[in-house]
């Protein structure tokens, strides 16, 4: 965790949702005040105990997952909060990330959240069982822009669809493409310099979603009464500024088929005088690159930070 001593504002930084061990949350959800309490919520509002099943179930983007992930990073931005005095002016999140911000923002109310996520990641799975089948997400880095142009126009030349399905940093992206040309995409990268990382099924923020998304507008989103967010949330496609309960509606349906572009949401920041960010949550990316660690202070809230003994002058 960085400590540089800043004058501006600060902004609360919900993580997308990558791969989180069991044991990365377990201690924090079931040992954090605050964290036991947004689980007990959770509990009630879906019936079932989330620890119990993330602790039985497979696969990084299951219910239960996405669940605890949502309490986790919520839970961190209270401690946050209550033992640090964090006082952040706007916030933000990243894909998954945006869930927990409108949550955050008071636009839903936690409860409605839960209620949301479960909903969608169930009508996700449902979705991508019969449709796209075939289309993964993957993403890698070292890839500058001219590099990247090139191997996507190898793969129009080569009749496969494509989208860009996120913009991490000025080398570091995210494609949507049929999984039968992922490992040609990867050896192409890696024999240009490049680095592949981590594939991501199902897949996100593709155009080719549209049909999810009006389902989910149909099925889902129809009775989901938002208001306007306490705090504006910068959206996570363009940077803008949302301050209404209708713009973070549409925020939350066009993830669906719009893509991240962080480094606009970095810009955003910055224009709003943002000198320090704090990551409230398990971050692997949008914490750690350049464009972020170039523009603010970063402050990792990572849930191992809230179970180290802190010295009883700074807690009291």
């Amino acid at each position: 965790m960085e400590t540089t001593r800043t004058t501006g504002l600060s902004a609360m930084v919900f993580p997308g949702m990558g791969p989180t061990p069991f044991a990365t949350v377990a201690k924090f959800l079931l040992v954090n005040k605050h964290a036991r309490a947004l689980l007990t919520t959770a509990d009630d509002v879906l019936g079932y105990s989330v620890f119990d099943r993330l602790r039985e179930t497979d696969g990084d983007y299951s219910e239960a997952a996405q669940v605890a992930f949502l309490v986790t990073c919520l839970g961190m931005a209270q401690w946050a909060e209550a033992e640090l005095g964090v006082t952040p002016a706007v916030c933000t999140g990243p894909s998954f990330g945006a869930k927990a911000a409108t949550a955050y923002s008071g636009s839903l109310s936690f409860a409605e959240v839960v209620r949301l996520t479960a909903d969608l990641a169930r009508c996700e799975h449902d979705y991508f069982a019969q449709h796209h089948s075939d289309v993964v997400t993957h993403s890698f880095l070292r890839t500058p822009p001219r590099l990247l142009a090139e191997v996507l126009r190898e793969l129009e030349e080569l009749g496969e669809p494509y989208e860009i399905s996120c913009y991490v940093d000025e080398d570091f992206y995210m494609v949507s493409l049929r999984e039968a040309r992922l490992e040609w995409l990867q050896q192409r990268l890696r024999s240009a310099g490049g680095l592949p990382l981590y594939t991501m099924r199902p897949p996100m923020h593709s155009a080719a979603f549209a049909p999810l998304r009006e389902r989910v507008e149909r099925e889902i989103m129809r009775d989901v009464v938002f208001a306007d967010p306490a705090l504006p949330i910068v959206a996570d496609q363009d940077g803008a500024v949302l301050t209404t309960a209708a713009e973070v509606r549409k925020l939350l349906l066009d993830g669906i088929v719009r893509p991240v572009r962080w480094p606009e949401v970095v810009a955003s920041l910055q224009r709003q005088g943002v000198d320090t960010v704090h990551i409230a949550g398990p971050d692997s990316m949008f914490g750690r690159v350049r464009a972020t660690k170039r523009a603010f202070t970063t402050v990792d809230l990572h849930p191992r930070l809230a179970l180290r003994p802190r010295p009883r002058a700074a807690a009291a």
